[in-house]
């Protein structure tokens, strides 16, 4: 077996495989971080970096795609062109996973903070499980190394493309948003299938945990069969199954119990987090964690890094951390959640963005834009007309200088690019960390 790539997914992918006795090499196109090199050499399997052997590549009885690697690379299209079958991480740990369960969370946001509120309901409510995935180590390493009885999976649409048997016995659909375009030859359609391959090989057993209110989800429900338990989630009807919260409390019928809850002992605030914190009950309750135990996990939870992450308050002024904002509709959410006069920081690598969808929320919520990034004619271009405040700065510690600058007290800073920090950063992670360390040396 040919891994591509050696990252978190190629270096568990190959551990695994390696470990059920394939003939394993991992390859490359850039350098490997050192802990990866390490790893693979502890374990005997053999590698390359900064480059590929193509001959011995395109020998390969199957191939696993690491989930950054774009089907439009030259590389890949050969291995298809061969017949070659292309299978990702999550499909090879799916093969292995013997007796586990799957609870599988996609979704273009809030997947993170939903997997992770979940993974914190079943530990609280005593589930032998691992958080595994985009958030965590790989699903296959940890199956490799440490098997669980159940697995709370992040998984996002590039995982799902190269999926044939993966199956998850809990999935959840949070929403869909226009992100990656560029990966799906920038048809939305194209996206939105990917999404709802999550469901793909469920059968009656199983259940498909999905927001009612997504217009989006909503009008492709009947396009794609749905062979599971639908349970949907909703703040706009009362569903019989499933979830809604509905005059200040979180009513969940799944599973063998009913659950109400005020929305105001939720830890995680925000109507997103609303939404985010019905599906993880949801499921939850489907896989028999106790009522009790769920109410008291979504009381105690804490947020993840780099997602709404409250970092300190300078002289009345608070700094929030929304790194993780990779797209417009991250950041309408962020910005959907203020409460006071916000100075934003804006930009990073486009995406194709669409900022008309939070043109309402700046001219309400934004007194002042820090464009954070190589590039920011088009946040201006988008703004000029909304904002009275915008400057360019071109580092982590120049944004934050700027913002403080603009605020006064009372007023809050708020990081959620809306974009990808490969301008300036490493990944999403680097450029929060940054902001963090420049925040506390004001």
């Amino acid at each position: 077996m040919i891994i591509l790539g050696g990252g978190e997914s190629g270096v568990g992918a190959a551990i695994l495989a390696a470990q059920r006795g394939y003939d394993v090499f991992v390859s490359d196109g850039g350098p490997l971080k050192e802990t990866y090199r390490e790893t693979l050499q502890q374990h005997g399997i053999g590698f390359e970096e900064q480059g590929h052997s193509e001959d011995r590549i395109l020998e390969a009885d199957e191939v696993m795609k690491s989930p950054g690697i774009p089907e439009k690379n030259d590389l890949v299209r050969r291995i298809r062109a061969r017949g070659i079958p292309v299978i990702s991480e999550i499909e090879l740990a799916y093969r292995y996973k013997g007796e586990g369960r799957i609870i599988g969370i996609t979704g273009s946001n809030g997947k993170s903070t939903t997997t992770a509120l979940t993974y914190h309901i079943c530990r609280h409510g005593g589930l032998d499980c691992a958080l595994v995935g985009n958030i965590g180590i790989s699903f296959a390493r940890q199956v490799a190394e440490d098997p669980k009885q159940w697995y709370v999976v992040e998984i996002s649409s590039f995982q799902l493309d190269d999926i044939t048997t993966f199956r998850p016995e809990v999935a959840i659909l949070t929403n869909i948003t226009e992100d990656h375009l560029d990966r799906y030859d920038y048809k939305f359609e194209n996206y939105i299938a990917s999404k709802f391959r999550i469901i793909m090989n469920q059968t009656a057993e199983d259940y498909f945990i999905y927001c009612a209110d997504d217009p989006v989800i909503n009008e492709h429900l009947d396009r794609f069969p749905i062979h599971s338990n639908p349970l949907p989630f909703t703040m706009q009807q009362e569903p019989n199954k499933g979830g809604f919260i509905s005059k200040g409390q979180l009513n969940i019928n799944a599973g063998s119990e009913k659950l109400q809850m005020s929305i105001y002992d939720f830890a995680l605030k925000g109507i997103h987090n609303q939404y985010n914190t019905m599906a993880a009950g949801i499921a939850s309750a489907t896989v028999g964690i106790r009522k009790e135990k769920i109410r008291e996990a979504i009381q105690s939870f804490e947020s993840l890094e780099h997602r709404m992450e409250y970092v300190l308050t300078v002289r009345g002024v608070e700094f929030i951390n929304d790194s993780k904002a990779t797209n417009v509709n991250s950041t309408w959410y962020a910005l959907e959640s203020m409460d006071k006069p916000t100075i934003l920081i804006l930009g990073g690598v486009d995406k194709g963005n669409d900022y008309s969808l939070i043109r309402d929320l700046v001219r309400e919520k934004v007194k002042a834009i820090v464009c954070m990034g190589v590039d920011n004619r088009k946040i201006h271009e988008a703004f000029q007309q909304d904002v009275p405040l915008m400057v360019n700065t071109a580092s982590a510690e120049e944004a934050v200088k700027a913002a403080f600058h603009f605020a006064t007290k009372g007023d809050t800073v708020l990081l959620s690019p809306a974009c990808a920090s490969f301008d300036l950063f490493k990944n999403y992670e680097d450029r929060g960390k940054q902001f963090k360390e420049a925040a506390r040396d004001l």
